[in-house]
């Protein structure tokens, strides 16, 4: 879906005094709400992409969803600026999947920042329900990584 789709969602709701509007096209799903956390700002990477706008002068700004909401628990962010890797050479299996139950320490993935490979370990112990970036992606630092619970 296209800005100038979401841009024209968004005044509608601004204008109409609905609370809350979701669209779905095809796989794709906006979800915009009028009633967000002031100053709320969660990027995730795709598929399941988070924005809420920060409040306007009418204090009315309307939070926009796109994608599946995320699983709650432990968010484990990215420490450093690099390349998000799941699996510590091609071709061999990655450090851990969605479901598997992971102890505090071991290690989940790697980044690559400035040619160096820097192994990330989990600050806690639990079952991975989400992995947040695809493998090879670049990462900046605080990006959520993974969700443990």
């Amino acid at each position: 879906m296209d800005l100038r789709k979401i841009k024209t969602l968004i005044d509608l709701v601004q204008q109409s005094g609905i609370s809350e509007l979701e669209i779905t096209e095809g796989e794709e799903r906006v979800r915009i709400s009028r009633h967000a956390a002031p100053g709320t700002y969660a990027p995730a990477p795709m598929p399941a992409s988070t924005f809420v706008l920060p409040p306007d002068t009418a204090g009315s700004s309307p939070a926009v969803a796109l994608g599946p909401t995320e699983p709650t628990g432990h968010t484990l962010k990215s420490p450093m600026v690099g390349t998000f890797y799941r699996c510590p050479s091609p071709g061999t299996p990655s450090f851990v999947e969605v479901g598997q139950t992971v102890t505090k320490g071991q290690t989940l993935c790697i980044i690559e920042a400035m040619k160096l490979l820097n192994e990330i370990e989990s600050d806690a112990a639990g079952v991975v329900k989400a992995i947040l970036v695809e493998n090879g992606q670049p990462v900046e630092y605080g990006q959520p990584l993974f969700i443990i619970e």
